[in-house]
């Protein structure tokens, strides 16, 4: 795994959640929470996408290149809306039911 896509795909990860939150108003967990969950979605997105894609076949000369980034950000940003989305509503059905 090369920690720059790692980074990346946190990175972008956050990102993805805060803008899932901003969206979803009814799903929204705040900053922190849409951060917090955005990353955790971010790295499983970026592997899931990684291992569909070969992704995790080493670069050349132990560089990155931009296929891996945009990859990396894709994976990333994607894999952080769809679960904050999933955690927001979860969280949204369980406070109709209290």
């Amino acid at each position: 795994m090369n920690i720059v896509a790692l980074i990346i795909q946190l990175v972008s990860g956050a990102v993805g959640g805060n803008i899932a939150g901003n969206v979803m108003r009814k799903c929204d967990l705040g900053t922190v929470g849409n951060s917090i969950v955005g990353i955790f979605g971010g790295w499983l997105g970026g592997q899931i996408v990684g291992m569909l894609t070969g992704g995790g076949a080493a670069a050349p000369a132990g560089g990155i290149d931009i296929g891996s980034i945009l990859f990396s950000v894709a994976g990333g940003g994607i894999g952080g809306g769809l679960l904050m989305a999933l955690v927001g509503a979860i969280r949204t059905t369980m406070t109709k039911r209290a």
